[in-house]
């Protein structure tokens, strides 16, 4: 198990620095891996974490890469464990000195702004399918772990107030923005949340997918299943065409170098996901009654949970803080995505697929 703050060097340039997992009995905050780059004369910082101990770590990659006389901090999406030590910008602008820029996805402004709010809703979702206090205590519970939390400096803007630039990598065609005369790529992907961007490297081939790599299935309430499977089957793209030679990621403490060791990796949560679903269809046919593998009979809430588990557990499903609470939120987002809704707001109401409406 990786210490927090450990760092592992990819090039003379280029540090991936470790965060660590969730462990809410003990008080400890989940804390995303960072990458630190210098491009030209640019210190970038591709999430900035959380906690003081990160923060440190950060701060002494920065002297490693170095010198560098600007710096760029990019954050991948507005989630607590990748955006406590923002601020950081300011600071490095400060002492060393030196201009500074600091970019977010617009679309996560509101929950980065109230990560309580975000956080509630997310626990209010899964009442009655998975043990949890009140969510509005929860929520904020949960968000308390995570401190310092900084996740705006007065240099901060969002990448939507620069102009879109249609990005070419190989065959392959994404919108997002560019940095440091196209050193530095950020692709819009909008998979694990509603603002989450990618980063690719060019000089040195290093593809941060940060958390759309988080599992075979997204457990938030503003996850899209389809984006994140169509932003790992470009991800696969790219290592197979030689445009990038090393994968990381947000939560896995390790680097997958080539094509040989990322398209697998990549292949193995798409093959996942289509087998989670497929097994989730199977469930419903089971606690749906006599709806047969679409599942057409109410859905008893707790029931599918457990067997969603079951399901999730055989098909190698793994992820970020694997836990019984997110398993519940990517039980809802499945039995959304096939379409099925609560029948009433509560708690523990069955789940089911509301009739056509077929015309005369």
């Amino acid at each position: 198990m990786a210490a927090l703050g450990e760092s592992i060097g990819i090039d003379e340039r280029t540090v991936l620095v470790l965060g660590q997992e969730l462990d809410v009995g003990r008080g400890q905050p989940d804390v995303g891996n960072a990458l630190v780059h210098r491009a030209g004369e640019t210190l970038v910082l591709v999430d900035t974490g959380v906690t003081e101990a990160f923060r440190a770590a950060l701060r002494e990659a920065a002297d490693r890469v170095g010198p560098w006389s600007r710096v760029l901090v990019l954050t991948t999406h507005g989630h607590p464990d990748h955006v406590g030590n923002n601020d950081l910008a300011d600071e490095l602008a400060e002492e060393y000195g030196v201009p500074a820029e600091h970019c977010v996805p617009a679309p996560d402004l509101d929950q980065m702004r109230d990560p309580d709010a975000y956080w509630v809703r997310a626990f209010e979702r899964v009442e009655g399918m998975a043990p949890l206090p009140d969510p509005a205590v929860a929520g904020p519970a949960l968000v308390s772990l995570f401190r310092p939390y900084r996740p705006f400096a007065a240099v901060t803007r969002t990448y939507e107030e620069r102009p879109p630039e249609r990005i070419r990598i190989g065959s392959s065609r994404f919108t997002g923005w560019t940095f440091a005369d196209g050193a530095v790529r950020v692709l819009r992907t909008h998979g694990h949340c509603a603002g989450h961007v990618i980063v690719h490297l060019r000089d040195c081939g290093v593809l941060h997918l940060s958390d759309e790599g988080n599992g075979a299935c997204g457990a938030m309430a503003d996850a899209d299943q389809l984006k994140i499977q169509t932003a790992l089957g470009a991800v696969a793209r790219l290592f197979e065409e030689g445009e990038a030679a090393l994968l990381t990621d947000g939560h896995t403490f390790a680097l997958r170098r080539g094509a040989e060791a990322a398209v697998p990796f990549l292949d193995g949560l798409l093959d996942q996901a289509a087998a989670l679903q497929s097994a989730v269809l199977g469930v419903l046919g089971v606690t749906g009654g006599s709806g047969g593998s679409g599942g057409s009979g109410p859905v008893v809430p707790g029931e599918f949970t457990a067997r969603f588990a079951q399901a999730f557990a055989a098909t190698g499903g793994g992820g970020a803080n694997p836990n019984a609470l997110f398993l519940a939120m990517m039980a809802v987002n499945q039995l959304r995505e096939l379409g099925l809704r609560p029948e009433s707001a509560a708690p523990g109401a069955p789940w089911s697929r509301p009739p056509l409406q077929l015309g005369d």
